[in-house]
């Protein structure tokens, strides 16, 4: 099963140039997009206390009425699918792309 590890390495390679090496969402790319990125740290704070996996997992999948155009940060859907793992969201088990199942793990971790 993928863990915190897998999710940071994922995140790295993904995710800092916009959310920063931190997650607080001051990459280098950051100033130039018309819409600022998401603070990754503060999830669970915005979300009464409990970090949203299903929410977040849908808006990194990638939203199917919108093309990657229409939203500022790219979807991560295609060829992920081809490798599930189950991942427990809203009591249910539900496959999930192995490296998104790491990033949940890692993103959780870095609440704040």
């Amino acid at each position: 099963m993928p863990n915190r590890t897998d999710g940071r390495a994922f995140f790295a390679d993904n995710c800092t140039s916009c959310h920063g090496s931190s997650g607080q969402g001051d990459g280098v790319m950051s100033e130039g997009l018309s819409v600022p990125p998401t603070d990754l740290t503060t999830l669970s704070r915005a979300n009464g206390g409990t970090f949203p996996a299903t929410r977040a997992l849908a808006y990194i999948w990638g939203d199917p009425k919108q093309s990657h155009l229409a939203r500022v940060m790219p979807q991560f859907a295609g060829a992920m699918a081809d490798d599930l793992v189950p991942v427990k969201l809203d009591g249910v088990y539900t496959p999930t792309p192995r490296a998104l199942a790491g990033l949940l793990t890692y993103l959780e971790s870095i609440q704040r």
